[in-house]
């Protein structure tokens, strides 16, 4: 898992933060269900890699990446059972963020967004209020799910 150190953090910092970016969460996997998983694996497919993940196990209904190196949380989809849509503003998911190294790399998930025409929230930049280094953007899946890309390079 790739963290911040917990001296990069505001003084202020709630603890929350400190626990999330300071030490490595016990969260073995997530689970997402698309009404798609074709043209979900499809979409994500194209995507992990941008973000450090790998393919990991499939199944006719189903499909999961591990992060590149094995060590971290797994993504699963799954078909979902039910139908009705998406919304990130009903309770449930509001959005997966993924982490990389770089601001270069935030960058060019972005532009992997834009350029397949996805709808982009929030182009790349600072997140002050998040963090001094939150270097993010924004965009929607093609169902809808709200995904985010974030650096917390320290740039002078």
């Amino acid at each position: 898992m790739r963290s911040v150190p917990a001296s990069a953090l505001p003084h202020d910092a709630p603890v929350s933060w400190r626990v999330v970016y300071a030490v490595e969460v016990p969260l073995d996997h997530l689970g997402i269900n698309v009404p798609d998983v074709r043209v979900a694996r499809e979409y994500y497919d194209d995507l992990m890699p941008l973000v450090g993940f790998e393919p990991f196990f499939a199944g006719d209904d189903w499909f999961s990446y591990a992060p590149a190196g094995g060590e971290g949380t797994q993504l699963f989809f799954y078909a979902a059972r039910d139908a009705g849509g998406y919304s990130r503003d009903r309770a449930g998911l509001q959005h997966v963020c993924f982490t990389v190294p770089s601001r270069r790399e935030v960058d060019a998930a972005h532009e992997w967004a834009a350029d397949r025409g996805d709808e982009v929230l929030h182009e790349p930049r600072t997140f002050p209020e998040y963090h001094p280094d939150h270097y993010a953007c924004f965009w929607l899946d093609p169902h809808g799910f709200k995904l985010e890309v974030v650096s917390f390079q320290h740039t002078t």
